[in-house]
């Protein structure tokens, strides 16, 4: 017996072993635009961007591939972000009126975002809460000081990195022209450009006083009377300018001496009639000619209230630069050569180097959502000549942006070459399908394919975004890409596959629509044809309540170049394509949705089969989405009010009903009702939609001969099988493909079937259509039995084949109510050795990932990846060829991660302290989640921290390369007491280091 079980432990530690070798969970990097952004900040000197968000997230940016991402503890949201001027440290202010002191530190020739404390401001003892909220921040020019205006009209002085409080030198003002009930709230802190010891302060009802930080006086006074929002100092030292709530703003000119009752000017840009408050303004001056002068706001209360703008006058040229969601903040890059804006849903730099300032394509922080991702689909090792083609025809689209390079540079990307080539396909409730460089950190547009033009459309041709007409005031020009309207809600794109041989594409959409696509490099004219399938058979008694379907372009339609369209498959009735699959080597697509599932043939251009799947009893399968009432409401809170109205009012709400059908829809798919473990009875709803297709050449009706066959897996567990004969090469184009029924399957659980595979005798997933002809994978091995394995959402079951006699299964579902939402075949392989082997990746509802081994369909390892409460993210989930994914951890954000030891893309980049920053030794980071390597950053999305040896955390606080805290006599006995009493002690230095007010210790959770 002990022989026999040492025998088995040596066989487990191998198996541990090779598991480690070839998986790791890792998420590596956030791909898109941040969610709800909210302060904006810029280092010069470092030449690095950073947006803070209302979730606590920071980001920094410089040259592409040199991102950086940190999450303060406190889910607070970030209200403004200063960098340190010279310094690599930047500080956050959060709406919980805390300060974070943030630094990039270099470890192993890398840096790292670390937070390395946190401040809250004390007041006397006794005082209200106004006297210490933050409302302004100037991160003085010496590097070395902090001054922190306040709500009660004080500022204070801390230094910095430590944060400690300099009480004799706060800044009270109390003269003649101040009454401490008159002073109100610090609106902004500006230092004098030409002399760093004089400070401007500005008090929200207008007035400013010049202060001197050595003499600890007030030099000179500006009564201005209106509202300020903010003060520029011009680079002269001699004017200041200030911006009011009335739409106006002033020059003053600064003499050190008497008091200045009246600006130099006052001016309200787009005045007369009353005007919205202007809440930045900025002027610098030009090599050639005169300044430029940039102010946010300002625009005519009644008319364009609305309206979010910022105007930029330059000599005789003024346009009213028009975003479509709100501005959070801008800044100008100097010369003035790029004036860079943070709005709520995108980033847009546009260049004033140019004639007619265009706009700077983003290479990242592009808005993935300009209009609703619907759908994704992911192609590995694209061919170099696709990849070529479609870089070609997607710089034709982009000749409106301007040629000048990227303006923000900071950092060095330290990461290697791709690999391999990637695309990343998503697709758009508008109807458009973008393409994604996918390769890399950054994800970079390609091209984006629209197929709104085969149908006809409500879209108003002079709708488009160009130039107001001329002489219009103010002078408006529509600026920014994201657009979330659709002309209609029936064109979003609901499944995609592209073939990267051929490639041939096809797109599916939300009202029954089936196009196959062909990439041209030329613009061309042509007809599409259009195929209607009745997908109901002639059924007796049901009628189709839902939406209607699109009209197609009789008319020849001329397509730019690209892909285009040249055949459709319309769905009768129009539901939702719930599945695709295209085979480009037998040239056909296959189809399905709630009805039925059919078969094209888009060589000879007719269809071959169709397969009506309803149950008699599949009443709400006609209903059209509208009967889920529970969708509609989870529908309806994706949609703000003021998003609904603010609009133009040709978006009616019939649109928004009908977008809220398609939703729902979409959502219900996704995210079937839970229900208990037990079999599920056949009369429950859409138990004939149509989940997964799958082509294969393999036994389907004999053990000698192999076929090309379709397999069709449903809702209700049932899988069907048709046998094809495909003609000849020589023949394909005269004799009909022919299809015809030849098993069907009926899973005993009757749970939905969401992945169909068909493993070759030597147990390896079949390549895919062209891949062998490419010599980019062997022949699938003909000898020996295939087997077929079909994935329901609660278990794995392995048949043989052709006489489908059940094999093996494993249960994926214990009593959890678990659920399979998301299915893919992956490769993966250790780094040392070249041989890879495939495996199942399987995602649930419950947002883990399992790693399934074949054909054996054993259980490799499981990770917790997504919240479970997060329905769209899981169901948005798409898996890579090579073991990484992609899932929308917001609207606008795909979260990438790895399970693969031997594929990783992250970030991988050092950014160096400019020339004359002072050396200095800031004290350890404290906190976990924001000290962790990109790879171990996400702590927020499942409560889980990576720990590595090098990573600060409860265990660890202290990095092996810093000099560890002296700690009293006391603190070092409790420290080598046990791991977590020395975390405590660490935290109490640090917490004497930096000499913190409302230091609390922190739950960790594992």
């Amino acid at each position: 017996g002990t022989m026999k079980r040492f025998r088995r432990h040596g066989h487990e530690s191998q198996r541990d072993k090779h598991k480690q070798d070839l998986y790791q969970f890792n998420k590596t990097v956030e791909h898109g635009f941040p969610h709800q952004p909210s302060a904006l900040g810029f280092s010069p000197s470092l030449e690095l961007l950073a947006i803070g968000t209302r979730s606590g997230a920071i980001k920094l940016y410089g040259a592409p591939g040199v991102e950086f991402m940190g999450l303060h503890d406190e889910n607070a949201a970030v209200t403004q972000v200063h960098f340190l001027p010279n310094q690599v440290e930047l500080v956050t202010l959060l709406d919980d009126n805390s300060l974070h002191m943030w630094t990039l530190r270099a470890h192993t020739g890398m840096s790292e975002l670390l937070e390395i404390g946190r401040f809250t401001l004390s007041g006397p003892p006794g005082a209200p809460p106004s006297v210490t909220r933050v409302t302004a921040v100037l991160a003085h020019s010496s590097g070395e000081l902090l001054l922190l205006g306040t709500e009660g009209g004080h500022v204070f002085v801390v230094e910095v990195p430590g944060f400690r409080q300099l009480e004799e030198n706060n800044i009270s003002v109390e003269d003649d022209y101040v009454g401490r009930r008159n002073l109100e709230c610090v609106e902004t802190l500006h230092e004098n450009p030409l002399n760093p010891r004089q400070v401007l302060i500005g008090y929200s009802r207008g007035l400013m006083v010049l202060w001197d930080l050595d003499r600890q006086r007030p030099i000179q006074h500006f009564l201005g009377t209106q509202q300020l929002e903010s003060v520029w100092w011009m680079e002269d030292g001699g004017n200041i300018l200030s911006s009011h709530s009335d739409g106006s703003y002033c020059q003053w000119t600064v003499t050190g001496g008497d008091p200045q009752t009246e600006p130099e000017k006052q001016e309200t840009p787009y005045g007369s009639f009353p005007c919205k408050a202007i809440s930045k303004v900025i002027q610098l001056p030009s090599k050639q000619g005169p300044p430029f002068l940039i102010f946010s706001g300002g625009m005519p209360r009644a008319s364009y209230g609305d309206r979010h703008c910022i105007s930029v006058i330059h000599s005789k040229t003024h346009e009213a630069l028009d975003f479509t969601s709100r501005i959070i903040d801008f800044f100008v890059i100097c010369e003035p050569s790029a004036l860079v804006v943070l709005v709520e849903e995108e980033l847009v730099v546009v260049d004033l180097q140019t004639e007619g300032w265009p706009v700077i394509q983003t290479p990242y922080l592009v808005p993935l959502h300009c209009s609703a991702i619907t759908c994704s689909h992911h192609v590995s090792s694209i061919p170099l000549k696709l990849w070529e083609r479609v870089q070609a025809v997607g710089a034709q689209q982009n000749t409106h942006y301007s040629k000048k390079p990227w303006p923000i540079n900071g950092g060095q990307n330290l990461a290697p070459d791709p690999p391999q080539r990637d695309l990343l396909l998503t697709g758009h409730e508008d109807g458009t399908v973008r393409f994604w460089d996918a390769s890399g950190v950054c994800l970079y547009p390609m091209y984006k394919l629209s197929t709104a033009g085969a149908f006809l459309t409500d879209a108003d041709p002079n709708d488009n975004m160009n130039q107001g007409s001329e002489g219009e005031w103010p002078p408006f020009r529509k600026v920014g890409c994201f657009d979330p309207y659709s002309d209609d809600p029936r064109l979003g794109i609901q499944k995609i596959h592209l073939c990267k041989y051929s490639g041939y594409l096809t797109v599916a959409g939300t009202a029954g629509q089936i196009l196959v696509l062909e990439l041209n490099d030329e613009a061309a004219e042509q007809t599409v044809e259009a195929t209607v399938v009745d997908l109901l058979q002639g059924q007796e008694g049901f009628r189709w309540k839902g939406q209607a379907r699109l009209d197609v372009r009789e008319e020849p339609v001329l397509f730019p170049p690209g892909f285009q369209p040249f055949a459709l498959v319309q769905c009768q009735p129009p539901a939702v394509v719930t599945a695709i699959a295209l085979h480009s080597e037998w040239k056909l697509v296959a189809f399905g949705t709630s009805h039925g599932f059919g078969l094209y043939d888009y060589h000879q251009r007719n269809k071959i089969m169709v397969k009506c799947t309803l149950n008699p009893s599949d009443q709400m399968a006609l209903e059209g989405p509208l009967s889920r009432v529970k969708s509609i409401k989870k529908s309806l809170r994706h949609y703000s009010p003021d998003k609904l109205t603010k609009h133009d009012t040709r978006h009616h709400l019939q649109e928004i009903n009908a977008r809220l059908e398609a939703e729902a829809l979409q959502e219900m798919e996704l995210a079937p009702v839970q229900r208990k473990i037990e079999a599920r009875s056949s009369d429950d709803s859409f138990t004939g939609l149509v989940r997964t297709l799958y082509f294969a050449d393999t036994f389907v009706s004999d053990s000698s001969h192999s076929t090309p066959s379709l397999w069709a897996g449903t809702n209700g567990g049932a899988v069907f099988a048709h046998v094809l004969r495909v003609p000849s090469l020589e023949r394909r184009a005269e004799d009909p493909v022919v299809a015809h029924a030849a098993k069907e399957i009926q899973l005993m659980h009757r749970a939905p079937v969401v992945g169909l595979v068909v493993l070759d005798g030597k147990g390896a997933p079949l390549p895919e259509p062209l891949e062998v002809a490419h010599d980019l994978a062997r022949s699938p091995e003909m000898h020996g039995s295939h087997h077929l394995l079909v994935v329901s959402e609660e278990q794995l079951k392995l048949f043989t084949l052709p006489k489908v006699s059940s094999k093996s299964k494993l249960k994926l579902t214990a009593v959890d109510g678990s659920r399979v939402r998301r299915v893919g075949v992956a490769w993966f392989g250790s780094r040392t050795d070249e041989q890879l082997e495939s495996s199942l990746v399987v995602l649930t509802n419950q947002g883990e990932l399992h790693v399934i081994s074949l054909p054996s369909i054993k259980m490799m390892v499981h990770y917790p990846c997504i919240r479970r409460e997060d329905v769209s993210g899981i169901a948005s989930c798409v898996f890579t060829k090579y073991g990484q994914g992609f899932y929308l951890m917001s609207p606008s954000e795909f979260e990438r991660f790895s399970l693969s030891t031997r594929w990783a893309v992250e970030p991988r980049c050092l950014v160096e302290a400019p020339l004359q920053m002072r050396p200095k030794n800031p004290s350890s980071p404290v906190h976990r989640d924001q000290a962790c390597t990109p790879r171990e950053r996400r702590a927020r999305d499942h409560h889980l921290c990576l720990l590595r040896p090098n990573t600060v955390s409860p265990l660890n606080p202290l990095h092996a390369d810093q000099p560890p805290f002296t700690l009293s006599a006391s603190a070092s006995a409790s420290a080598s007491a046990s791991a977590s009493a020395q975390f405590t002690a660490a935290t109490r230095a640090n917490a004497v280091v930096f000499g913190l007010k409302d230091w609390q210790l922190r739950q960790f959770c594992f």
